[in-house]
């Protein structure tokens, strides 16, 4: 599939009526195209956070709202997809540190396959021949005219051939697309377990949508907790009920010896290196695992209320 030629169809509508999607639009002096989604200027929204998340998804997902009840939100973000490890590992997934002068943001969606840089492109051997390429940053600037320069070379494309839309985590649309990849850390949990993700065949996460937060720390807490604390995952998976089990007790969050505390006071207690933050925390609450081959389902973890409560209040 070409991830960025059909994810750049995606971006189109916000380029045309930027006023529909309160954005910014501007082009940098090579070229590139910017979509500030909360940033800056741009404002976005509701639907801007759901666009930015299935742009991320490079159009192989659909996110929705719908009702659910956690402390704070009786809104919650579904996403749903029969593509689970192309759209979230080989797409969603923010992989890719990007760096510049006074610049910093984590890249998500096709570009990422695009410039190849991350081990996990390469394990599943994705490629892409599009001409252009698309990623969503997750910063708190807009990238310069140097960076975007940067980001095209790496992804072998010229610079006026790359869009790139970008909104800080204590933003409406920030909030919405990072709470979108409940789906997406499921597989990528199972990745690091070595699970062959190619067995598995659609996936569908709900994950409860916290306040807006005051500055990009709390947002990162809180919508990281949303996951770990409240997101629920089903996955259908061409597996054995027998070995799904195996992977499912190692599965969710609350395997991990970091679990228990709001991810904001795990992240200062890191000194903001996510290096030293368990890697097997990083997975949804609950999980379901479906067999497409026996018919059962194996369920494990549990929505943790309190945690929640603590993270985004009782509302």
């Amino acid at each position: 599939m070409k991830l960025n030629q059909r994810t750049h169809a995606l971006v189109e509508p916000i380029l045309k009526a930027s006023e529909d999607w309160n954005a910014e639009v501007t082009t940098t002096d090579s070229g590139t195209r910017l979509v500030d989604l909360g940033v800056n200027a741009g404002r976005g929204g509701l639907e801007a956070g759901r666009k930015l998340a299935e742009i991320c998804l490079a159009g192989l997902g659909s996110v929705e709202f719908v009702p659910g009840e956690a402390p704070g939100t009786r809104t919650f973000v579904q996403v749903r997809t029969d593509h689970p490890a192309l759209a979230c590992i080989g797409s969603q997934y923010a992989g890719w540190q990007i760096k510049g002068e006074n610049f910093f943001g984590m890249g998500s969606g096709p570009m990422r396959v695009k410039a190849g840089k991350e081990e996990v492109i390469q394990e599943l051997k994705l490629t892409d021949d599009s001409p252009m390429a698309v990623g969503v940053l997750e910063t708190s600037q807009m990238p310069d005219d140097a960076v975007c320069q940067k980001i095209a070379s790496d992804c072998q494309v010229p610079p006026d051939q790359l869009c790139l839309l970008a909104a800080r985590t204590a933003s409406l649309a920030g909030h919405v697309q990072v709470v979108a990849r409940s789906v997406e850390t499921c597989l990528h949990k199972l990745h690091e377990l070595h699970f062959d993700l190619a067995k598995i065949e659609s996936g569908l996460g709900l994950a409860p949508l916290p306040p807006i937060a005051s500055d990009d720390v709390v947002g990162i807490g809180r919508t990281n907790d949303a996951i770990l604390y409240g997101a629920s995952v089903t996955l259908w998976v061409r597996e054995s009920t027998e070995k799904l089990r195996e992977v499912a007790a190692k599965l969710p969050s609350n395997t991990s010896s970091m679990y228990g505390q709001p991810f904001e006071k795990i992240l200062r207690d890191a000194k903001f290196d996510f290096y030293q933050i368990d890697p097997l925390l990083f997975s949804p609450a609950e999980v379901c695992l479906v067999s497409l081959e026996d018919g059962q389902s194996t369920m494990v973890g549990e929505r943790n209320h309190e945690v929640l409560a603590t993270s985004i209040g009782q509302g």
